[in-house]
């Protein structure tokens, strides 16, 4: 694993997750409606519907375009009707991507991910042929500097399943993914202050792309992600700056 890269990774991703915020809203606001829809619209109740809103908060989402997403999902405002599909594929030198997706049209949606990939180096494979490669868990990552000992005794306290130090001194709990924000929180209330977090599919071993093939790779998954069906873009590469 490219452990020397996590740091770097996970800022640049999170300055690509910025630029995006717009589009980000629009895919969260899916999320919630969804996830209302299925667990109904309490989020104490609805560990679902809870996430989503974390995560719509993490990109400083307005209250009202939360509250009116959860009332599309519980029927108290007219709203679309999606479904949830994963495509599966492979990108620049093989790597395994994963591409989550809510429509309301898998024609349009299958589509649209097949010509992704086939203009930018890519190509869509059978379902089931990378996701094995890939592990459902919630991931938070601490800054480099952060007390180790201290940490990995309180995320294990919390019922995290791994605690990884990074070979750039950043820290990474893993946790279960219907745990990860019992976690988060009780490590923020015990004083540790995390970079990033996400409920995830984490790959479970990663490669480097450098230079050309890098690049090639980021357009790949920039041009996936600004799909308005895609929700998530998962891969197992590290992109080297």
């Amino acid at each position: 694993m490219a452990g020397h890269s996590k740091w770097a990774n996970i800022q640049h991703r999170k300055g690509r997750q910025d630029e995006k915020r717009g589009a980000a809203f629009s895919k969260i606001a899916k999320e919630i409606t969804v996830a209302a829809k299925m667990g109904g619209g309490d989020a104490a109740f609805n560990p679902r519907l809870r996430l989503a809103i974390d995560k719509g908060k993490g990109v400083n989402m307005p209250k009202d375009k939360i509250d009116n997403a959860i009332k599309k999902g519980t029927g108290e405002l007219e709203g679309v009707d999606y479904v949830e599909v994963r495509y599966e594929g492979y990108g620049i030198g093989g790597a395994a991507v994963m591409v989550d997706c809510l429509t309301d049209n898998k024609t349009r949606t299958v589509a649209e991910v097949r010509h992704a990939f086939n203009k930018h180096g890519g190509n869509m494979g059978t379902d089931g042929c990378v996701s094995f490669q890939f592990k459902h868990c919630g991931v938070i990552l601490f800054a480099p500097g952060t007390d180790e000992a201290a940490l990995m005794d309180a995320a294990i306290e919390a019922g995290a399943d791994d605690v990884v130090t990074h070979d750039d001194g950043s820290i990474e709990v893993v946790t279960p993914p219907g745990d990860y924000l019992g976690v988060k929180e009780a490590l923020e209330a015990g004083g540790f202050k995390p970079e990033f977090g996400e409920v995830t599919m984490k790959p479970e071993n990663t490669t480097e792309l450098t230079g050309d093939d890098a690049a090639k790779m980021q357009k790949l998954i920039d041009v996936l992600e600004s799909l308005d069906d895609v929700q998530e873009v998962y891969t197992n590469v590290e992109l080297a700056e």
